[in-house]
């Protein structure tokens, strides 16, 4: 895809996320920090991006601070979360791709993480259509992957984001409060 299509889309998506109306619960906001913020529900919110012409989806519900305890509080600590609020955050991937060495098939996914004071894991399962963490089994996880949170500049809204390259390789990053983790991936 050249870089004028890329820039068009890019345009399109930010005006977008600019005219969404985070109050209703059928629209989609792209960035649910640039929105006026007058609800206290989680917005729905998805993040994509076009690699190859094809494009990755994230999408989840996005809870806001609201000058809550987040970490060990909000969130527990060393308990699995969907990583966003309501139902399970869901991965999609037009081609099969690579995380930490192991091949995963296209296909749609759930995100969730289990939040610790120093380390966190993200994992990937097949079961995607799930409310909250409650129907989460382990022996579904495709994959595994412990990471270290990094420091974030505060970001109000659970904000999900894609980052990809022309050499097909990217990133899943998600950033609340004041925590960013990151998941590095490889489109086969």
């Amino acid at each position: 895809m050249n870089t004028i299509l890329k820039l068009v889309l890019s345009a399109i998506i930010l005006i977008s996320s600019l005219n969404s109306v985070a109050q209703k619960t059928d629209e989609v906001c792209y960035n649910p920090n640039l929105v006026k913020d007058t609800s206290k529900k989680s917005i729905k919110s998805m993040a994509y991006a076009i690699v190859n012409g094809d494009s990755i989806k994230i999408n989840y519900h996005s809870p806001g601070v609201r000058k809550r305890i987040i970490w060990g509080g909000l969130v527990p600590y060393d308990e699995v979360w969907v990583t966003g609020a309501h139902d399970a955050t869901t991965l999609e991937m037009p081609k099969a791709f690579i995380v930490n060495g192991k091949e995963i098939p296209a296909g749609k996914y759930a995100l969730f993480t289990i939040p610790g004071k120093n380390e966190w894991t993200i994992i990937i399962n097949k079961q995607w259509k799930q409310h909250l963490a409650t129907e989460y089994d382990e022996k579904e996880d495709v994959i595994r992957l412990k990471v270290k949170p990094g420091k974030n500049a505060h970001t109000e809204r659970l904000q999900y984001f894609i980052e990809t390259n022309s050499s097909n390789k990217g990133k899943i990053s998600v950033a609340w409060e004041k925590i960013k983790i990151e998941l590095p991936f490889v489109i086969k």
